[in-house]
């Protein structure tokens, strides 16, 4: 089995390190350092920010009420996070970053069909979230629209090649930042709200409470094929439920925090708030030097979660090259190649993107969640009850190995999975026929997620893989 660089010689070295010099290997226990409160700081901070609100904000834009709204979105943040926060608890275990775990579900090679489609999802958002920091960034150096994306695009580079650490530090600030914008913003509007008028908005109908908790719960989701990347340093034995506990706390409270702070907006702007989302929250700060304060919260927030993104589509990228090519580390001039090419991809999308286009391409990247909502439910479903935690770490790296190159069954649950959300699927780009009997709404993630799990376990007499009685570690 060949490598970019030799493991030996980084052993023990890391730790005094800025910059991360390992990339989809395993983290042995020399190299294990943080508390299960960076999880908590990195996924509260990297939620407070702008998409978030503008998310939140569409329950109310699209016909929702503001109680049953506020309360759909918490209900669909409980289910999402806690599917997240339990491949979050991968990490510590294995030392891996989540995508690489998927090849004991579905061979080596065959690991890539779910990487592929992860890598344009988060090359996508990582345009959508360019296009938007771009223009705060813009107002901040009094630039344009388009060098703003480009100063954007170069911090990210930085940040994702210096890798875990950095960007666990920069959750920590993010979380400061994002708590004392908030606090600010949250004043400044209730201080103009009617509450009673607000408390008064309740009218509940399931369609709407449906589509609360589809987006709520969809954005978690999203997060969860690269969660265990930002939990894999953590020293092997920390505790399980601290560890969960840590990053659903943060990630619902962060997301809850900015989704209730764009349904108030939305809810008291009314009509003035779809299309001039950024101008009505900046406004909010009353004065030009609040304004000012708040685009770089907005920069911060979204430096945070791009790089999240960033950072995960050069991790599967990298799973998929090392995977055909058999390699098990990536030298630090690679992983500037990688992450210089994903970013730059994201930049020139962000450049080339028109409104119009850019809410299409919206809604292109949320159709790909049902390609690996079925990939989670594989993944969480063998982890957890079929190989019992057990994995052999080396045959992760090996097609010769106990996962083989393709895995059958697990591509087959996986087809499958995708194709049992299609006819629930509400979206711009696809209708399915069965969506109204959920009132018109998008449910195919819920139906898919638990479709998928049953299906697999059910087939687990035709699985030929045999799985180790226990972790096997490098």
């Amino acid at each position: 089995m060949s490598s970019f660089s030799s493991t030996d010689e980084r052993a023990g070295s890391s730790k005094g390190r800025i910059s991360e010099t390992r990339s989809i290997d395993y983290i042995p226990d020399s190299e294990r350092h943080g508390h299960v409160f960076s999880q908590f700081t990195l996924w509260f901070g990297g939620n407070l920010q702008i998409t978030a609100i503008v998310t939140g904000a569409l329950a109310v834009v699209l016909g929702g009420d503001v109680v049953w709204s506020l309360i759909g979105l918490l209900v669909g943040q409980i289910l999402g996070a806690a599917v997240m926060s339990l491949h979050a608890l991968q990490g510590p275990r294995l030392g891996l970053p989540q995508m690489i775990i998927s090849r004991a579900q579905f061979g080596v090679f065959g690991a890539v069909i779910p990487l592929a489609l992860v890598c344009v999802m988060y090359v996508g958002f990582s345009a959508s979230g360019t296009v938007l920091a771009g223009q705060a960034m813009a107002r901040l150096l009094s630039v344009s629209n388009e060098a703003g994306m480009i100063v954007f695009s170069a911090i990210i580079i930085v940040i994702a090649v210096l890798g875990y650490k950095v960007i666990h530090k920069l959750g920590k600030v993010a979380s400061i930042v994002g708590v004392l914008a908030f606090a600010w913003l949250f004043v400044s509007l209730l201080m103009a709200a009617d509450f009673t008028a607000l408390a008064q908005n309740s009218h509940f109908t399931l369609a709407n409470f449906l589509l609360a908790v589809s987006l709520s719960s969809s954005w978690q989701i999203a997060f969860c094929p690269y969660v265990s990347d930002y939990s894999r340093y953590l020293p092997r034995n920390v505790s399980g439920r601290k560890t969960f506990f840590a990053v659903f706390s943060g990630t619902v409270l962060g997301t809850q925090a900015s989704m209730t702070l764009g349904v108030i907006a939305a809810a008291i702007a009314g009509s003035a708030f779809p299309g001039h989302e950024v101008s009505y929250i900046v406004g909010l700060g009353k004065n030009e030097v609040m304004a000012m304060v708040i685009y770089f919260a907005i920069c911060f927030g979204k430096i945070t979660f791009t790089t999240l993104n960033a950072y995960g589509s050069f991790m599967s990228l990298t799973t998929i090259v090392s995977g055909f090519r058999q390699q098990v580390t990536l030298s630090q001039t690679y992983r500037v190649i990688f992450v210089v090419l994903m970013v730059a991809i994201s930049c020139v999308i962000a450049l080339l993107s028109e409104p119009a286009f850019l809410k299409h391409f919206t809604h292109f990247l949320l159709f790909l969640l049902a390609f690996f909502v079925p990939w989670s439910a594989i993944s969480l479903s063998d982890y957890y009850l079929i190989s019992r935690k057990a994995v052999d770490i080396p045959a992760l790296f090996d097609p010769k190995g106990r996962y083989g190159y393709w895995n059958g069954v697990g591509i087959g649950v996986y087809v499958i999975g995708v194709l049992i959300q299609l006819p629930f699927i509400e979206n711009p780009l696809f209708h399915g026929s069965l969506t109204w009997l959920f009132a018109g709404n998008d449910v195919s993630w819920i139906i898919g997620w638990f479709g998928t799990a049953g299906l697999y376990l059910a087939l687990r007499r035709f699985d030929r893989r045999a799985l180790p009685k226990e972790t096997i570690f490098p």
